[in-house]
């Protein structure tokens, strides 16, 4: 029997806050264990949480959420940080994505696609906003391509990594290379191992570096 995710929110504005608690509470197979306010509570409550996903906000106050994930991160590394902001600056995503989080969803998204991006990130995704999605992939685009790490690569594997590079998501791939969507998931497995990463946007930093 699957066991529900444990989800955690941080989030300064009461409305907003409140709204996602709600929806959240509601859909299944989703535990809501712990709600804060500010990114101070959630630190001095953190080792004593057993959650699996955080939704964090960026802008709050005093320490921000991108500060907040950079200390609570290395403290466990099994623990997800899905970003929920109204922000949607390419170096706020970078810092974010820097830190540790894996995610980076807007929070005027509907409340589907953020339980939607919940579930993915606790199975290994790395879900966005279209529109973050494009300024994330802009980014690779114009960074300078680590020649030698690529190389290491099979020619598939390249291919897929060219794919993800220019923001491809994986049917577009699997019908590009005329495989199925599963066989694409076999390929990326196999490279994060080699490249000792957890997600697609660390798997682009590390072979497409700034």
């Amino acid at each position: 029997m699957n066991k529900n995710i444990k989800v955690a929110i941080v989030e300064d504005e009461e409305i907003i806050r409140d709204g996602m608690k709600d929806f959240l509470s509601k859909a299944a197979g989703i535990d809501i264990v712990a709600v804060f306010s500010r990114a101070e509570d959630f630190l001095n409550n953190f080792l004593t949480l057993e959650i699996d996903v955080v939704l964090m906000d960026i802008n709050l106050p005093k320490k921000n959420g991108i500060d907040c994930v950079s200390e609570a991160k290395p403290l466990s590394d099994n623990i997800q940080y899905l970003m929920c902001t109204s922000f949607d600056s390419p170096e706020k995503i970078y810092n974010s994505l820097k830190v540790g989080a894996t995610g980076y969803i807007l929070k005027n998204a509907p409340p589907q696609k953020i339980i939607d991006a919940i579930v993915d990130i606790h199975n290994g995704g790395s879900p966005m906003s279209p529109q973050i999605a494009r300024l994330v992939v802009g980014s690779f685009n114009e960074k300078q391509k680590n020649t030698d790490l690529l190389n290491t690569f099979t020619p598939r594997e390249q291919e897929i990594l060219h794919a993800l590079a220019k923001g491809y998501q994986y049917r577009e791939i699997a019908e590009k290379l005329f495989i199925s969507v599963e066989t694409v998931r076999t390929y990326l497995r196999r490279i994060y191992e080699k490249l000792q990463v957890h997600s697609k946007v660390q798997a682009l930093n590390k072979v497409f570096p700034k």
